[in-house]
């Protein structure tokens, strides 16, 4: 048995064995008891055939066969019990040589007695008794030798049983004793160590003398009273010790609830960011700070907001490739580490302004990467795993309120998509009136039929089918503007899929241009860039009479959309305020809810419409929309 001897185990050994040896008493008593209890059953039966041979032998006398043979199928029976035995009484012959033997005697003798009673004539009645008498010594034969083993069984038992009272005797003497030397004792040397430490004597020591429990106790108070002593001996450098740390605690818990409460204040992006910036550098005591942006496919790093910053740096690293710097970790690798800034030629930037080790700390949302927060060190950075944990905790809230931006945002565009799926029925529904009056020059021109009015006939075909046209245009072009939606985080595709349609409907040639890298677009002011486009395509439609059209994007510094064509150019008709021109209206009241539009003519022959938003319009509550899609 191997490991040390445990209280436990000492115990269980001890009682274990005594309940081992007081289970074999048990089980040989009852073994002996059973073999006297179907040894005496034995010899009952055994006299029971004694009495059933005289029945047998004055049967034979007075000559009745019917009640001979009944007595002997009897006297069969009990043989044959004698012989199986019967386990439910129980009953079984003892198996020694002397009882076997006596019992092989009996069944011969009977086996002859028998064949003589059976025989005819039946026995004279005197030579009857002669041989039944002989027959009944040999079953009193068979009786004494079942007797005699059943008299060595019960001396056996005696043994046994005074064997037993012996065992209880040594059991409770073992059991006191085992106990006084695993409990008592171990427990008193204990109680007289606790004593001297309750009288002040830090010092007291107990003897470790086993490897049990008691022992385990004993080093223990070995060791907290070695503590104790170390701390009355220490205890001022201990409490200023706790005293820092609850000091550090608390202000992470500051810091935290600060992060926190202003997270549910703001309420753009931009706002958002500069605080948040602010608050890692602070918590982080690092000498700068920058957020920057990963946009959904963790190709590229925007420089979202930053603190202490040189602005050659800002400059120069508005847009950082994922991989291309020590900067912009991959979605896969992103993690919290620790990075000394080498002199490599690609990273000499951040060295030339005086920055040694660089921390980067992932902002996750649902396992996709949002930003990264990246904090420089002009030394070495000095930060506990509590520490690192609080920076985490503060990217973890900032990618929480990224996420709020984002679904405020989403709600604001599906309100906004909600209105324009409403406006445009309500629009669909009206040109009724324009139906209404087809409907007017188709009964004129039945009219016109049934007389014979051939030049009526010819111009109200060319009325039906003027309108029909105007009709079907205007139809198709309110539902695609007012219908529009985008929720991606690039207005590339929406353009595109634009102008595909314009070139369907008219067959004009289109190209599409765009040009440097920023934050993208809110929703919500991408559909109002989309609608503005798709009225200067509108308006190149109807009145331009143009072969080719040019959409240019510029992104940084600012947005700025230009859409240019080869037509005959605006003349008067670009400030008009007529019926005719309402479209020019309507694209200036969109543009002046996001930013500035004008009309004017190309330098290359044609009209130009530019649409022009303030610098950074994307930074926004807005904005948050683009940080992650669902």
């Amino acid at each position: 048995m191997r490991g040390p001897w445990t209280l436990t185990r000492k115990l269980g050994l001890l009682g274990g064995s005594l309940f081992v040896l007081a289970l074999a008493s048990i089980a040989v008593t009852l073994a002996l008891t059973w073999r006297l209890e179907g040894g005496a059953a034995a010899v009952n039966e055994a006299g029971r055939m004694r009495m059933q041979t005289w029945r047998l032998a004055q049967t034979l006398a007075g000559g009745d066969r019917a009640r001979r043979d009944a007595q002997l199928q009897r006297f069969e029976q009990s043989l044959a019990l004698l012989k199986s035995g019967d386990p439910a009484r129980p009953l079984s012959v003892p198996q020694d040589a002397r009882s076997a033997a006596a019992f092989a005697e009996v069944q011969r003798d009977w086996q002859t007695l028998r064949r003589r009673w059976t025989a005819e004539p039946a026995p004279a009645p005197a030579a009857a008794a002669a041989e039944a008498d002989a027959f009944v010594q040999r079953v009193d034969a068979f009786v004494l030798a079942i007797e005699g083993q059943l008299s060595r069984w019960t001396a056996i038992l005696n043994a046994v049983q005074l064997a037993m009272m012996g065992l209880a005797i040594a059991s409770a003497v073992s059991l006191l004793y085992a106990a006084y030397l695993f409990v008592f004792d171990p427990l008193a040397r204990l109680q007289r160590g606790l004593a001297s430490a309750e009288a002040g004597d830090l010092s007291a020591r107990v003897d470790v003398a086993s490897h049990d429990e008691f022992g385990a106790l004993a080093a223990g108070f070995n060791r907290m009273a070695g503590t104790l002593q170390g701390l009355y001996q220490n205890l001022e450098a201990k409490v200023r010790e706790k005293t820092l740390g609850l000091e550090a605690q608390r202000a992470r818990l500051a810091v935290l609830y600060d992060a926190s409460a202003f997270a549910s204040r703001a309420a753009t992006l931009d706002e958002l960011a500069q605080g948040f910036v602010r608050r890692l550098r602070e918590a982080a005591h690092a000498d700068a700070a920058a957020i920057r942006w990963a946009d959904e496919s963790n190709r590229r790093y925007l420089l979202l907001a930053s603190d202490c910053l040189p602005q050659a740096l800002i400059d120069g690293e508005a847009c950082v490739p994922t991989g291309a710097c020590l900067c912009g970790q991959t979605n896969a690798a992103a993690r919290t580490r620790v990075i000394a800034i080498r002199s490599d030629a690609r990273f000499d930037h951040c060295a030339r302004a005086g920055f040694e080790n660089l921390l980067s700390v992932p902002v996750r949302q649902h396992e996709r990467l949002l930003a990264e927060v990246d904090l420089f060190y002009r030394g070495e950075p000095r930060l506990s795993d509590d520490d690192r944990a609080l920076l985490e905790a503060l990217a973890a809230h900032l990618a929480g309120a990224m996420e709020g931006l984002r679904a405020a945002a989403l709600e604001r565009e599906a309100a906004v998509a909600e209105e324009r799926g409403l406006l445009a029925r309500e629009l669909h529904d009206s040109i009724a009136q324009s139906l209404a009056f087809l409907k007017i020059q188709v009964q004129l021109l039945r009219d016109a039929l049934r007389r014979g009015q051939a030049a009526q006939v010819e111009r109200v075909v060319d009325e039906l089918d003027a309108g029909v046209h105007e009709s079907t245009g205007d139809v198709r072009e309110l539902l695609l503007h007012f219908r529009t939606r985008t929720n991606a985080e690039d207005i590339a595709p929406a353009l595109q899929t634009t102008l595909r349609k314009f070139e369907h409907q008219t067959g004009l040639q289109t190209r599409l241009a765009i040009e440097g890298d920023a934050l993208p677009l809110a929703p919500d002011v991408q559909v109002q860039v989309l609608h503005v486009v798709q009225e200067a395509l509108s308006n190149v439609r109807k009145h331009a009479r143009a072969r080719r059209v040019w959409v240019d994007v510029q992104q940084s510094p600012r947005w700025r959309v230009s859409v240019r064509d080869d037509g005959c150019g605006p003349g008067a008709a670009a400030n008009a305020d007529d019926e005719t021109h309402v479209g020019l209206r309507i694209m200036r009241e969109r543009a002046a809810r996001i930013a500035s539009v004008s009309v004017e003519p190309a330098a290359e022959g044609g009209t130009r419409v530019v649409l022009t938003l303030p610098p950074m319009p994307a930074v926004d509550a807005g904005a948050a929309a683009a940080v992650a899609t669902t």
